[in-house]
C-alpha cells in the first residue's frame, strides 16, 4: 500500500539507536521508543495566508530527530509508522564528512 501525506505532514519510520552500555540487557517492554526516524514520504507543503505553497524543509530519505510524543502512530503493511507535521521535527541528522 502506498500513502501520500497531505499538506505539511510527513511519514516516518522509527530507527533504533545503536547504544550499548556494558553487558546489561534491557527487555523490549522497558525500552523507550526511539526519537529518530527515516522520512518515507513527504507532503507538498502547507499553504500560507496569501495562498502560496510553502515548500518543505525535509525530504524523502532524511534522517530526523523528533519529540517523544510527536505524531500519530499507524500500522501499514505490518510496519509501525508515524505521521507528523513538519513542525514536530526537531532536527535533520546530517552525516559527518571526513
Amino acid at each position: 500500500m502506498k500513502v501520500r501525506p497531505l499538506q505539511d505532514r510527513i511519514l516516518v519510520e522509527r530507527v533504533e539507536e545503536e547504544v550499548k552500555k556494558g553487558n546489561i540487557i534491557i527487555p523490549d517492554t522497558a525500552k523507550e521508543k526511539p526519537q529518530q526516524g527515516k522520512v518515507i514520504a513527504v507532503g507538498p507543503g502547507r499553504i500560507d495566508e496569501s495562498g502560496k505553497r510553502v515548500p518543505m524543509d525535509v525530504k524523502k530519505g532524511d534522517m530526523i530527530l523528533f519529540g517523544k510524543y510527536s505524531g500519530n502512530e499507524i500500522k501499514l503493511d505490518d510496519k509501525e509508522l508515524l505521521i507528523m507535521r513538519e513542525e514536530d521535527v526537531l532536527a535533520i541528522i546530517e552525516k559527518k564528512e571526513d
